[in-house]
């Protein structure tokens, strides 16, 4: 017998759905747990308890339904996996059971976006004065792949849980509040402002925290974090290709091929610098994982662009722009069919439709060769993994027909991009695949002594190593705070200058001596644990009250209970 995983109804071993619900039987075992990093936001409504005293139960549920169902909307549609309601309580997991390596931000952003549509729902039309307190932390738990919360099970667990829940408890009406973790994971994204840290009840410490008040760029944009480190050979393949582009005028499709973090971003924002010095102009377009609103999200963006509309700009003002751009299309083009056929892309027209693919491409075509006709122009579509399989299909077509114009379609892609669409790029007159590998131990190197200034050389290149060559790894570390690192003076001398918070071991025998930038008593300078320096033969090692934990293996000891009280 199969139990259904949504009922618990238990269905003969033929069936492929269940009897009673029809959700889809699964013959596989159920998932294992496994630690990961997740991001929990905590949604609450403020002061409902008080007010729901006085309501009927169907009032309550009137009121609850819809609050419900649109942050429960709202989370989803950045990824987030809602695990639970309680009362007018709402906790979402960022991170499992699928993590997309930003849930971080997905989170804070998610949040951000429940508080402010939340409030505009409220203002158009619930009029119940709702009001919201938020809270987002992010940390290490213990995630059950197998949970079926349909029956309550938990999908997470861990402090990282509780605390955001302490932490949700002191966020300001209206306002969403962040741990330490969710900041320095964000901070580049988001514009914080600091608090007083939080006395949470439990907590031996004041937990830090900061108010989320808005994002620093749209999703998906990357910051310009320096000057470029190797790549040479990739701009040098990009410059001549587009100089054949803009002085044959030959138009040409390049994909730039890498794995996450690899450092296709950088490498076009160098690309473009070059092709505005050669007098050419460059339009982006995004495809995101989350919240796109249509097929051809990251087509839309350039058109906006191209005729100077903005998200702010009312419909009718949009559409004049529109109709502004596409009237000095060539003879025979019927102007007024191109300009509704984009205002369908651009989401201007929501009752229009277009009964032929092929008439809404060819609109696209007449457009892009009006305003490349005079001037060398780089479209960028980044991220195309994620796009919908018309914008690739928009994207082929272009690079196969257009003709005798200065225009290079330049896409960045993830290797999953081949695993959907094998055959990409076959078949073009002028395509050109550009995989980008990892930098080199010496490029690797160089980039964490720039960004790492306070490094010596052996520890930057042990950064290095450990980032395998992807530059987001250093990056990140980079930008993460970085607290004062003192040597290890009771034992060996060693330093551990990525913050670790015990003594880096150099052999098996090195000490594993508990390290802080406080003072500390001389039990603590005179001796090391022998269950620590065990600990050590492991890896590097992190402290917290007794229990030094092996960072590589996730395992841990406990030291003796003299060492730890010794420890200040």
């Amino acid at each position: 017998m199969i139990a259904c995983a949504n009922c618990g109804q238990e269905n003969p071993d033929v069936a492929r759905f269940c009897l009673a619900c029809g959700t889809e039987l699964s013959t596989e075992p159920a998932g294992q747990d496994e630690r990961r990093i997740v991001s929990i936001v905590f949604v609450d409504l403020v002061g409902f308890t008080a007010r729901a005293e006085n309501l009927d139960p169907e009032d309550v549920q009137a009121v609850l339904g819809p609050y419900h169902e649109h942050v429960r909307r709202e989370l989803e549609s950045f990824g987030g996996t809602v695990e639970k309601f309680i009362g007018d309580a709402i906790m979402a997991v960022f991170g499992a059971p699928t993590a997309y390596g930003d849930d971080a931000e997905r989170a804070v952003r998610g949040a951000l976006a429940v508080r402010d549509s939340t409030l505009e729902l409220d203002a158009r039309e619930l009029h119940l004065d709702l009001q919201l307190r938020i809270a987002v932390n992010t940390g290490e738990a213990l995630v059950s792949l197998g949970a079926r919360m349909a029956r309550g099970e938990s999908l997470v667990a861990g402090d990282v849980v509780n605390t955001a829940s302490r932490l949700q408890s002191a966020a300001p009406v209206n306002g969403v509040i962040v741990g330490r973790e969710t900041y320095a994971s964000t901070r580049d994204a988001i514009e914080y402002e600091a608090m007083e840290p939080v006395r949470a009840k439990g907590k031996s410490e004041p937990v830090a925290a900061w108010v989320a008040l808005q994002p620093k760029r749209a999703a998906g944009e990357r910051q310009h974090s320096g000057a470029l480190v190797g790549r040479t050979r990739e701009l040098d393949v990009l410059r001549g290709i587009w100089e054949q582009v803009s002085g044959e005028r030959v138009p040409h499709l390049v994909t730039v091929i890498g794995p996450a973090g690899i450092g296709k971003t950088r490498l076009t924002q160098e690309f473009d610098r070059i092709v505005e010095e050669l007098g050419g102009r460059t339009i982006h377009g995004r495809s995101l994982p989350y919240r796109e609103s249509s097929a051809y999200f990251a087509f839309a963006m350039q058109v906006k662009q191209l005729c100077g509309i903005f998200d702010s700009d009312p419909p009718e003002v949009a559409l004049g722009k529109l109709r502004e751009h596409v009237a000095d299309l060539p003879s025979g083009v019927d102007a007024g069919t191109v300009a509704r056929h984009l205002a369908i892309l651009l989401g201007l027209d929501a009752e229009g439709t277009v009964d032929d693919r092929e008439e809404l491409f060819f609109s696209v075509r007449c457009f892009i060769e009006s305003v490349a006709r005079d001037r060398p122009t780089l479209l960028v579509f980044e991220d195309i993994h994620w796009s919908d399989r018309g914008l690739l299909d928009l994207i082929e077509l272009l690079a196969a027909r257009l003709r005798d114009l200065p225009i290079m379609l330049l896409s960045l892609a993830r290797p999953e991009l081949l695993d959907s669409r094998t055959a990409w790029g076959g078949g073009l007159p002028a395509y050109t695949a550009l995989p980008l590998p990892a930098l080199s131990a010496e490029d690797s190197q160089r980039l964490a002594s720039l960004r790492l200034e306070d490094l010596s050389s052996e520890d930057a290149a042990r950064l290095a190593e450990t980032a395998e060559g992807n530059p987001l790894f250093i990056e990140r570390r980079w930008r993460r705070p970085r607290p004062r690192t003192p040597r290890c003076r009771p034992r060996c001398a060693g330093s551990s200058p990525l913050g670790w918070t015990h003594c880096r071991p150099r052999s098996a025998r090195c000490c594993s001596t508990p390290r802080s930038s406080g003072r500390r008593s001389g039990a603590a300078r005179s001796s090391a644990s022998p269950a620590s320096a065990t600990a050590s033969r492991s890896g590097w090692v992190r402290s917290r009250a007794v229990t030094w934990s092996c960072a590589r293996r996730g395992r841990s000891s406990r030291a003796s209970s003299s060492t730890a009280s010794s420890t200040s």
